[in-house]
């Protein structure tokens, strides 16, 4: 296996922080290597020397002759005045080509439509300028412009950070399919562990290497901490929950020897479930009351006028913990607004419980206090909350999102991206909601604080909903998956993000990502459908009904134990209560497919 680059004894300080500390490494042809590591610790530097953007304070970077090479990473700067065309297809022709040949090459090669739809940047057009993109649209460009060439080397920087699941899916079967060798910075761990041959964790300076995705990554942390007998307990107890997730959850793909994995699991052998569900919703419905959040006959619409979801019902009961997904634009932030009462739906109601108190966490930033520390943003919400059955301060969940005590003294206006999400999450649970509602939460955090986040939910009772591209954190934190595929329905995944992706590529023929142009929709009788839509929301409340009703049945058969007559009659009504049920599931089945 050839070397394209290797690294002797780099260095790299910017001030006095070294983020590169005598490294040694190299990159070999066909290696898939996935790059971890704190907010700060030096990843994107590791990147930019290693390809040539940054210069080493010390040391030799040495790179094969003739590399063909693309970076992407998060401070790139795209042309002003170019247009979508001349920035994806510059790498594949010399610079005098026209547009008229780039629209003949768009045309002509299934490799860069496949790339362009992939990402969902399809439907922008080759003649749109730049100038005019948003700033996640101009990401996928320059990801775009990359993934077209064909490379020795592929160096990427958060590349899932503005794609939905699908896209995210998409990128991880098309880097699977390429020969090039990879370098790719995520926090994304189903990208991570699905992508990557090898890891390599910055910490401290140091880059470690590790065989194999996130799964190794984490069983080879914890089996590094048993063999040191780490005094970090707290960070080791994380480890051990994790592995404990990995193996009773969704499975870990491992490759280490077995005597490596028994050791490690050893770890786990007294590790309780990563959480108590009956405990929580017990706390949540004692908190919460009967009613949460409830939407009825609900239409969400665009500012535009364009229609998200039509005459659905949706009932958040206490406890829930619900996974939100769907394409771009297919209206998740605007049901996540309705739900939390700050936009009113086009039509039906929301009912909201008299004891809930909803902490939402935006995806923008411009909530906090710049004037304040980061203990004193904090303190100002609370002081100390009750998190589960213990009570902890506002300095003391600070720290496990990652803020140290040192840190804590920092003006927030000096914090950087992805600490002032950290702050915006500390703020929002130091006010104690019983509903938590979180738009994108992964976003900026690296693996270490999304950890500690899902640590923290995991003894958080209450109700969740939470909107995210990561399907890692969705699959681990949440209970069940709703999805939102642009057919104006809210529809429930018993099989989570792998029947939402099944769903997605049956409709194949009909994006409905917002950035893509939608075919039009057959004529059909409008009457009809509402008639239809009426009935399906109708129906949906009986079955409730009919579930309440199968409930106080079993438990007065419970009760009835002793009494032949009464057991009889109540068996018999409970036996009615199944068919009518029954006969109502099947009908909403055959209206729902129809709707």
């Amino acid at each position: 296996m050839s070397n394209l680059i290797n690294l002797e004894q780099v260095s790299k300080s910017f001030g006095i922080t070294p983020l590169l500390d005598n490294v040694s490494l190299g990159v070999h042809a066909g290696e898939r290597i996935g790059v971890v590591g704190l907010n700060g610790g030096g990843k994107t530097t590791l990147l930019e020397v290693l390809t040539g953007l940054e210069p080493p304070d010390s040391g030799r970077v040495s790179r094969v002759g003739g590399l063909r090479l693309a970076v992407v990473t998060q401070r790139g700067v795209l042309p002003e005045g170019a247009t979508v065309g001349s920035v994806v297809l510059a790498g594949l022709a010399d610079d005098a080509m026209t547009d008229d040949v780039a629209e003949h090459e768009w045309a002509a090669n299934p490799r860069i439509r496949s790339v362009m739809e992939g990402i969902g940047i399809a439907g922008l057009g080759l003649e749109t300028s730049i100038d005019n993109l948003s700033g996640g649209e101009r990401r996928r460009v320059s990801l775009a412009a990359a993934l077209v060439r064909d490379l020795d080397l592929l160096v990427l920087d958060e590349p899932t950070n503005h794609l939905d699941v699908e896209g995210v899916q998409w990128l991880a079967e098309h880097l699977l399919n390429r020969r090039s060798a990879l370098v790719v910075v995520t926090h994304d761990r189903w990208f991570l562990d699905t992508v990557a041959t090898n890891t390599w964790e910055v910490v401290g300076g140091k880059v470690e290497s590790y065989d194999g995705g996130y799964g190794d990554w984490i069983f080879a942390r914890a089996e590094r901490a048993r063999q040191a007998d780490a005094s970090e307990a707290r960070r080791n107890n994380l480890a051990r929950k994790e592995l404990a997730w990995l193996r009773r959850g969704a499975k870990a793909r491992t490759s280490k020897p077995r005597y490596r994995v028994e050791a490690a699991e050893a770890l786990i052998a007294d590790v309780p479930p990563p959480r108590d569900s009956v405990s929580l919703a017990a706390f949540a419905r004692k908190r919460l009351g009967r009613v949460v959040i409830e939407l009825e006959d609900t239409t969400l619409t665009t500012p535009d006028g364009r229609e998200l979801v039509r005459d659905s019902t949706w009932r958040l009961a206490p406890g829930e913990r619900v996974g939100l997904v769907g394409v771009n634009g297919s209206g998740k932030t605007t049901l996540l607004r309705t739900l939390a009462g700050d936009t009113e739906p086009a039509a039906g109601k929301r009912i909201q419980g008299q004891t809930v108190q909803i902490g939402w966490l935006r995806q923008e930033l411009d909530d906090l206090p710049t004037d304040m520390r980061v203990l004193e943003a904090v303190q100002q919400v609370a002081q100390r909350i009750m998190l589960g059955d213990k009570e902890i301060s506002a300095g003391q969940l600070a720290e496990r999102l990652g803020f140290s005590p040192a840190r804590q003294r920092t003006p927030v206006g000096d914090l950087s991206g992805g600490e002032r999400r950290r702050l915006q999450l500390t703020r929002i649970l130091m006010a104690e909601p019983n509903v938590l509602l979180l738009d994108e939460p992964t976003n900026d955090l690296d693996i270490d604080t999304l950890q500690q986040l899902e640590d923290l939910l995991d003894n958080w009772a209450g109700t969740l909903v939470v909107i995210s591209h990561d399907r890692y954190l969705i699959e681990r934190i949440c209970d069940s998956t709703w999805a939102l595929f642009g057919d104006g329905k809210l529809t429930n995944l018993p099989g989570g993000i792998d029947e939402y992706l099944k769903k997605r590529a049956a409709q194949g023929a009909s994006p409905t990502r917002s950035d893509t142009k939608s075919p039009t929709a057959p004529v059909t009788d409008a009457a009809a459908q509402r008639a239809a839509r009426k009935e399906l929301s109708r129906l949906e409340r009986a079955i409730v009904k009919f579930d309440e009703r199968e409930q106080r049945l079993h438990s007065a058969l419970a009760e009835a134990a002793t009494d032949p007559d009464k057991l009889v009659s109540l068996g018999a009504e409970l036996k009615q209560v199944l068919a009518e049920k029954e006969a109502a599931e099947e009908r909403w089945m055959v209206l729902a497919e129809d709707a």
